[in-house]
């Protein structure tokens, strides 16, 4: 499948996934569905000639849905009419905790064991087939856009990581933003390198496009400083020096963090940033650091590195000030994050940053950012690199099915007829 999607043309990856289905399991229908810019939707791309986008891609909303369910617990769902007809599998499009979408067809049969494992190899190949062919066409980008984005918008989103989350061995990552009515310049990145995993969070005053070039500076500079290795002091330097330089009348707020692989130790910046909130032990606590200036203020100034107490188990969550403004005062963050405590990362940033939504009645006077990072210490095995096979379940001897994110799912599907529960009732496996 991967030489066939290789071959074939870039917008017609999918056709190729469509017709090997087809041909091995009878499938009759074949669609992807990719998640939007803001992960409360999906969007079902067809095959190539079907997909047009001279208007804008139709949002199918998730909460609620079988949609939600699959992304949430990453887990396959299989669901019969019960009329005898078609049975409809909907799997994870996944790589590396990066929910892309979901892989959804529909068979003559209920599926068995051995076609359900070649279903998730299959949904888990799609996620590499995505990532291989998004540079070269708009079409993954279209279907992301529910809504159109504003130049200022287009420009923030280009300052996001490829990927909003990633796992590892010894952490899993997230983030989520949502700009405000008028883009605010909040920006989050994360890099994982061969001995460190670094993160930073940034808010650019301002709003609209002079914010967005403001953001555009400051990334830029910590992104160069990053590469070419250097530490966070001096990434820290080269952003505030770009800033002063370049754009004299502005400054960006940032964080900037720094976790060692190898032995956990962790350093940090805070350059006049909300504080960060630790979950620890089903307790939320407030980490407050030093503060120095944000990036651009005059005159010339220095940062300081600090290092921050990070154990096996804990949960970071970082935040901008969107995500307490007075608008979300009722809104009890640190209640949400104990309450959000045993949600993947993915899902906890994206129900943090939809109930500040919510508290806003859908308008927000700020971007809204958060980066939620669960650290399971330096001697977790808890993913393997070339599978992500779990290592704790992974000799067991029942059956399994490869899922996208890489863990292995018990097999023996149940299933539910549509229809005979009052809640239509849909099983994962």
């Amino acid at each position: 499948m991967l030489e066939a999607a290789e071959a074939a043309p870039p917008v017609e990856s999918l056709d190729v996934v469509a017709r090997i289905l087809r041909d091995r399991l009878g499938a009759v229908a074949v669609s992807f569905l990719i998640t939007d810019f803001t992960g409360s939707s999906v969007v079902r791309l067809g095959t190539a000639g079907s997909v047009g986008t001279g208007e804008p891609a139709r949002r199918i909303p998730l909460a609620g849905s079988v949609y939600d369910d699959v992304i949430r617990t990453q887990r396959p769902t299989v669901e019969n009419d019960g009329q005898g007809a078609h049975t409809r599998v909907v799997a994870p499009v996944t790589n590396r905790g990066d929910a892309i979408g979901l892989l959804e067809l529909f068979l003559p049969a209920v599926p068995e064991a051995e076609e359900m494992r070649e279903i998730g190899e299959t949904a888990h190949a799609l996620a590499y087939i995505v990532i291989a062919n998004r540079p070269f066409t708009d079409l993954y980008q279209w279907g992301r856009r529910t809504l159109p984005l504003s130049l200022a918008a287009e420009i923030q989103h280009r300052l996001l990581p490829s990927s909003l989350a990633c796992e590892a061995a010894q952490f899993a990552v997230a983030g989520a933003l949502e700009p405000a009515d008028h883009v605010g310049g909040d920006t989050f990145d994360y890099v994982l390198d061969r001995d460190t995993v670094q993160l930073s969070i940034t808010d650019a005053m301002g709003h609209d496009v002079q914010a967005a070039l403001l953001a555009t500076l400051a990334v830029g500079a910590l992104r160069r400083a990053r590469r070419a290795g250097a530490d966070l002091v001096e990434q820290a330097r080269q952003a505030d020096q770009a800033t002063r330089e370049h754009n004299p009348r502005g400054y960006v707020t940032g964080q900037l963090l720094r976790i060692d692989l190898r032995d956990g130790g962790t350093e940090f910046v805070n350059a006049g940033h909300p504080w960060p909130l630790r979950l620890r032990d089903g307790q939320v606590q407030q980490i407050t650091p030093k503060v120095d200036l944000p990036f651009g203020v005059q005159p010339p100034h220095t940062y300081r590195l600090q290092s921050l107490d990070l154990r096996p188990g804990d949960r970071l969550v970082m935040l901008s000030d969107g995500m307490l403004e007075r608008s979300v005062e009722p809104l009890d963050l640190s209640d949400m994050i104990v309450h959000t405590r045993g949600l993947h990362p993915r899902e906890a940033a994206r129900t943090l940053i939809g109930a500040v939504v919510d508290a806003g009645q859908g308008h927000l006077k700020d971007d809204a950012t958060v980066i939620c990072l669960d650290w399971h210490g330096i001697g977790s095995s808890q993913r393997a690199a070339d599978t992500g096979a779990d290592l704790t379940t992974a000799s067991a001897p029942s059956p399994s099915v490869p899922a996208p994110d890489g863990h292995r799912r018990p097999t023996n599907p149940k299933i539910y007829t549509v229809g005979r529960k009052a809640h239509g009732e849909i099983s994962g496996i």
